[in-house]
This record gives C-alpha cells, structure tokens and sequence, in this order.
C-alpha cells in the first residue's frame, strides 16, 4: 500500500513523454504499435485487477492516494513493475478527452486467442461478428456476455477495434473476463468443419423465431453488421437461422439488443 506522502511527484506537463504515449492510444494505429490499450475509471480497473490484468502505466488525480481502491492499484500496479503517476486534474481530460474525466486511467497490455485453438470441447458459448462497426455496440455485447458467463468474441474480417476507448467504457471491464480471437470469413467458414457445435445466426429472411430455435451448448451465435447483416457466406455456416419478431414500424434491432436476446434466450435453455 501507498504511504501518506506520495511516492512520485505530481506530473504536471502536457509534453510528458507517458502522457503524450496515453494520449496516443486514443487512435487506432498507435494502439497497434504499442500493443496497449486505455481503461479508464476506478471500476473498470480494478475489475481488470480481479481478472488478473495490471497496467503498464496507471495515472490518478493528484490527492487520491489515500483511496483504499487506489491504493490497491498502485500497489499491484508497481509490484508488476508498471509506471505509477499522480498527475493534475488538468492532465487526466487531456488523457481521457473528456471534460469529466475519471480519476484513474491505466495503459494495458492487449491479448488475443489464437482462433485456430477454440474447440469444441472447451466451448460453451461464443459470440461471432461479421464487420461491427460501432464501438459502443460491441462494448456493450461484451458486457452482456460476462453477464450469462459466455467464453469469448470472435470478430469477423473488418471489425471496430475492440480496444478502442469507446468499446472498453461501453464494456465496463468485461472486456477483461472474455477471450478475444479474430479471423477472415474464409477461416470461420472452413472452422465450421471442425466445429462439432451450434452455429446459430441472426437474418431477417429467416422463418425461424428464436423462442423455436435449439440452443444447445456448445453453441456460436454468429450476428451480422448494423447496416447490411450476416454474408450469404457466412449464413451458410449456421446450423439454424433465427429472428426476432418486428411487429412495430421498424424492421430490425440494434446489434446489441440482438445479442442480448440471443445471450439470454441461450441461457434460458441452459437452465431448463
């Protein structure tokens, strides 16, 4: 734990090399070339912290350090060997990009499962996507697969970035309780070879109601991207096409409700 004095003086400067790297993260390209990613707030951290993840920097607000949860950060944080910083207020909007910004804000090291080692005998559920584009969406579909405890995402082809910003605050830290694997519709299709499993998919031409459908484990619910769903290619894969009923003007669901229904509906059978 920390002492009463603070350890490292408090960061002040913009042009602070680890703050110029944090900042960095917010884009695309330079997640890729550090291999980091940001996770910001209390929650979200010390959720990571319990799944086993420590930040390779962690900064919080100047004057927090008696903070028991903070204090634990810090404490695992530089057991690690990760960088620790006190920075002003000012510096934590210029991390986050946000003019309420949370009080803490760590730097993690990414992770990816091999998708060529998902098997059958180890599945219980996994959620495909074919092309997400919206980080808030696919944040919020991790989230509701640590609800009903699925294994992991697979994301199909060109997918949002799930350690953008966006997807990890949307996540709230589940993202640190999931598997992560990515591959082209090519390699799904041919998986499905191997895969002794369900693959059920989402269509709105399918004549098949969800509440009919076999949610047998282990099993791969497979959705589509917002605007144009699954590919006929990877349609081809599933074992059951499903829908959701419409019966309002609008002719389909967000991505996210999508996937909870089927999370839930998958679970449900688990139970009986």
């Amino acid at each position: 734990m920390l002492n009463n004095k603070q350890k490292t003086a408090v960061i002040t400067s913009f042009s602070n090399n680890d703050i110029k790297k944090l900042r960095s993260l917010h884009e695309r390209k330079y997640r890729k070339q550090t291999g980091w990613f940001l996770a910001e707030g209390l929650r979200i951290c010390t959720e990571a912290l319990k799944q086993g993840f420590t930040p390779q920097i962690l900064i919080y607000e100047e004057g927090r350090h008696s903070d028991p949860l903070i204090s634990d950060l810090v404490f695992e944080c530089e057991k690690a060997g990760g960088r620790v910083l006190p920075v002003k207020r000012s510096l934590l909007v210029k991390v986050s990009n946000k003019n309420n910004p949370q009080t803490v804000v760590g730097a993690y090291t990414q992770f990816t499962t091999n998708f060529l080692d998902i098997k059958t005998e180890d599945t219980r559920c996994w959620v495909a996507l074919d092309r997400v584009r919206d980080p808030g969406n696919l944040g919020t579909i991790m989230r509701t697969m640590d609800a009903v405890a699925a294994d992991g995402l697979i994301l199909i082809d060109d997918c949002t970035d799930p350690f953008s910003v966006e997807s990890v605050r949307a996540s709230m830290g589940a993202i640190f309780s999931l598997k992560i694997s990515h591959c082209t519709s090519n390699e799904f299709f041919s998986f499905k070879k191997f895969f002794n499993g369900q693959i059920i998919g989402t269509a709105l031409d399918s004549k098949v109601d969800y509440r009919t459908a076999e949610w047998k484990s282990p099993c791969i619910i497979l959705l589509g991207n917002e605007q144009s769903g699954l590919s006929d290619k990877l349609k081809d894969t599933c074992d059951q096409l499903i829908k959701m009923p419409m019966l309002g003007s609008s002719d389909s669901l967000n991505l996210a409700v999508a996937s909870g229904i089927s999370l839930y509906e998958f679970l449900r059978y688990q139970a009986d």
